[in-house]
């Protein structure tokens, strides 16, 4: 790591352990639902909600809602194909009305998972203000070629601490996100043979990976010109060759991750992730989140 960067890696992947699951209730939970349902999105599926809440920043600064292209550009991994049928949507609902309607969803959603006495506790205002100094020093360290850092990181922060919470918690994973883009373009993974090479290492089952909307053609032609690279076997197991690669992949993540807890310095990171215990136990007890994911916690 660069001296900029001079955090263990092991402790910048567990940081991103313990928010993840803050931030991703919002996809899940049934008051975000409801209030999607109230802008006029489908709710058979997570989808259409879930574009609109995490698209919705890149729009923010004007009426317009961003174009399939855009969200395709910055998310990577889903099929064009796939983005295409659920953006821009099937509302007329601008950024704005999107955006409130998000913070609306995560205070009803912290509420109900995280209960009323975690909400107003004092240690929970600890844990957004120490989030707060983490996520706003993403800005000044550079958001150079991290959209989704930036959009988020441009959106006024809201007064409960619960709120502030979840904004930091989504200032960092989508920091985190972009550097990770970041590093499988270095490492020669377009976007379906980044989903290809994570399933070959075990970090999911490929069915897990279908939810990025690949069609079987294109799945098994990226296999293809991943085995031509030596990177997978005929089994469609990584090589020792294709295992080193995406070790890589994931420590160089973690490095482009590293910065913002390098600003918060190591005791308040620390102290970060202690308080942060409760309520991670609370939303991984919740029963909303999928016990596998296409990121890999708990098998990178």
């Amino acid at each position: 790591m660069t001296r900029e960067t001079a955090v263990e890696a092991g402790r910048v992947r567990q940081m991103w352990h313990l928010l993840e699951p803050l931030h991703a209730l919002l996809y899940y939970a049934p008051e975000a639902f409801d209030e999607a349902a109230a802008l006029g999105y489908g709710t058979a599926e997570r989808w259409p909600s879930y574009f609109a809440w995490r698209s919705a920043p890149l729009g923010a600064t004007g009426p317009a809602r961003v174009s399939a292209a855009r969200v395709t550009s910055a998310f990577y991994s889903f099929s064009p194909a796939m983005v295409a049928r659920y953006v821009p949507g099937e509302t007329s609902a601008a950024p704005a009305e999107v955006l409130a309607a998000r913070l609306r969803a995560v205070d009803r959603t912290y509420r109900a998972v995280l209960g009323e006495d975690t909400v107003k506790s004092p240690e929970l205002a600890e844990a957004a203000a120490l989030a707060r100094r983490a996520a706003e020093a993403v800005v000044p360290l550079g958001t150079a070629g991290r959209p989704l850092a930036a959009a988020n990181a441009e959106l006024p922060w809201p007064e409960a601490p619960h709120l502030v919470l979840w904004q930091a918690a989504t200032i960092l994973r989508e920091h985190r996100g972009d550097g990770h883009l970041a590093a499988l373009l270095a490492a020669g993974l377009d976007p379906v043979e980044a989903l290809v090479s994570f399933a070959a290492v075990g970090a999911a089952p490929e069915a897990v990976f279908e939810s990025r909307g690949w069609s079987a053609a294109e799945w098994s032609a990226a296999r293809a010109r991943l085995a031509a690279r030596g990177l997978v076997d005929g089994t469609g197991a990584a090589t020792d060759a294709g295992r080193t690669l995406r070790a890589e992949v994931e420590l160089r993540t973690d490095e482009l991750a590293a910065a913002p807890w390098a600003a918060l310095g190591p005791e308040a990171t620390s102290r970060f992730a202690e308080l942060l215990g409760g309520p991670w136990l609370a939303a991984i007890g919740s029963g909303l989140l999928p016990a596998e994911n296409t990121l890999g916690i708990g098998k990178i």
